[in-house]
């Protein structure tokens, strides 16, 4: 018999029980067509039920990952408005992540932004609708060592991080060099938050 929970009893200040996972995203859009064309070529995913206005799109052991949902009357993107910032993806290697680039470019699917941030190397695209999207790997072995890194004086100086060119990388990794010595950030000094809509 399971046991329940205390239901009554008050949480510690500032405490609420954390969800086990992060388990999908649903975008509002214009475009259904277009957006699920995107996603499952993105993501290398597939449509597990599309129907009416939705769609659900899986890549992984989760029923599905995004979620589309169309209404005709909706507004184009404003980007300088509160919201979402972006939606981030993860690879196990850095090779993973630049054969995932190399493959969405031959698909047309162009980055926008490539950057060490440190903790990731990250290249970002946008989606039809304009959402930005980010995918990295990460940096280091474990997540502590991710967080003494955000927590030492080059990232309180440089928390955007440094640009780097994925061409470079992949040429790089062919010539031998080895993935931790290519995520080791390029320290470059203070840097403010780039103008991303205008890349």
């Amino acid at each position: 018999m399971t046991t329940l929970p205390d239901f009554d009893a008050p949480p510690q200040p500032g405490k609420t029980l954390p969800p086990s996972a992060l388990a999908h995203v649903v975008l509002r859009t214009s475009n259904l067509a277009r957006m699920q064309s995107f996603y499952t070529t993105f993501l290398g995913g597939h449509v597990v039920f599309a129907g009416g206005p939705l769609s659900f799109i899986a890549y992984d052991d989760e029923h599905h990952r995004i979620a589309l949902l169309e209404i005709p009357d909706t507004a184009a993107k404003i980007h300088k408005s509160c919201g979402l910032e972006h939606i981030a993806f993860a690879f196990p290697s850095l090779a993973d992540l630049l054969l995932a680039y190399r493959q969405r470019k031959h698909h047309g699917i162009e980055p926008v932004w490539s950057v060490n941030h440190g903790p990731t190397t990250s290249i970002y695209y946008r989606d039809p609708d304009g959402n930005m999207l980010e995918t990295q790997t990460d940096n280091f072995a474990s997540a502590d060592e991710a967080t003494a890194f955000m927590m030492s004086p080059p990232f309180a100086e440089n928390p955007i991080g440094t640009d780097f060119d994925p061409e470079t990388l992949i040429a790089a990794l062919r010539a031998g060099k080895t993935e931790d010595e290519l995520k080791k950030r390029t320290e470059i000094g203070p840097r403010g938050v780039p103008d991303i809509d205008a890349m």
